[in-house]
């Protein structure tokens, strides 16, 4: 099959887990199970018709709002659908000499948009969600390795790398406490194990872009006033987006500046 043709069922597939992903992102957080109930409309409670769950197609066709109250349909569900399908297809690209890798990369791309986004409403990073990954996460690396490219060794960096950024996160708690929440340092292992896996350089650059990454956003929002200098901000997304700058360019961007300095 064409690549042309792959990137498109890779898109696909990121559209459904997407769809999945706005059932996450709005029931985890509230304690309710992910299966059951059917997805039905808030307002109304009639239970959503398959048609009425194609991924993006359906919010288009009605319009943005429930087909029986008319009640509008958040924006955010067929952008979070789009964005998903946009970071499978980006996961595909990365990784397309190493096929293996990419179910491993695909759990990080889906938890991490769902992550961020609960940690944007509601200022939490489930357990529910954080905690299995690191079973997961193993377990993914670990087929990876013995079917890819990879060679042991990777193993043991994903180890060493969920073990470096979980101590450095767990020093900041334990340092300023107000200032790092306790879901920010068990998130820190799960995306160690994944930059540990590809590389130092990944680990460096993605734990270092999310403090570069948080702190402008921090200085923006003072600069605006839409925030001051004891507001708290979630630091989740900034962490996730981090890691996804050390997965896309962590060891070229860590070898130009390796170059640089002689």
């Amino acid at each position: 099959m064409p690549e042309t043709a792959l990137l498109v069922v890779v898109g696909v597939l990121g559209l459904v887990i997407g769809s999945f992903l706005n059932v996450v992102v709005w029931r985890v957080p509230r304690g309710e199970s992910v299966v059951s109930p059917p997805s039905a409309c808030p307002r109304c409670g009639r239970r959503l018709r398959p048609w009425e769950n194609v991924p993006i197609a359906s919010w288009l066709v009605l319009r943005g709002r429930c087909a029986t109250c008319k009640e509008p349909i958040s924006l955010r569900y067929p952008l979070v659908e789009g964005a998903t399908a946009l970071l499978f297809v980006g996961v595909a690209l990365r990784f397309r000499d190493d096929w293996w890798a990419l179910p491993a990369y695909w759990y990080l791309a889906a938890i991490g948009l769902a992550l961020a986004l609960i940690d944007v409403d509601v200022r939490r990073l489930p357990d529910a969600i954080v905690k299995p990954s690191y079973v997961v996460a193993a377990v993914l690396l670990t087929a990876a390795t013995v079917g890819g490219a990879a060679d042991w060794a990777a193993l043991i960096r994903a180890a060493a790398g969920m073990t470096a950024l979980g101590l450095l996160y767990l020093l900041l708690k334990v340092v300023q406490p107000r200032g790092m929440g306790w879901g920010d340092v068990k998130l820190s292992g799960v995306l160690g194990l994944y930059l540990g896996w590809l590389g130092w350089g990944s680990v460096v650059v993605g734990g270092f872009a999310a403090f570069l990454l948080g702190g402008l956003w921090g200085l923006a929002l003072i600069a605006t006033r839409q925030a001051g200098r004891r507001s708290k901000v979630p630091f989740g997304p900034w962490m996730i987006l981090g890691a996804a700058v050390g997965v896309a360019w962590g060891e070229p961007l860590w070898s130009a500046y390796l170059g640089l300095i002689g």
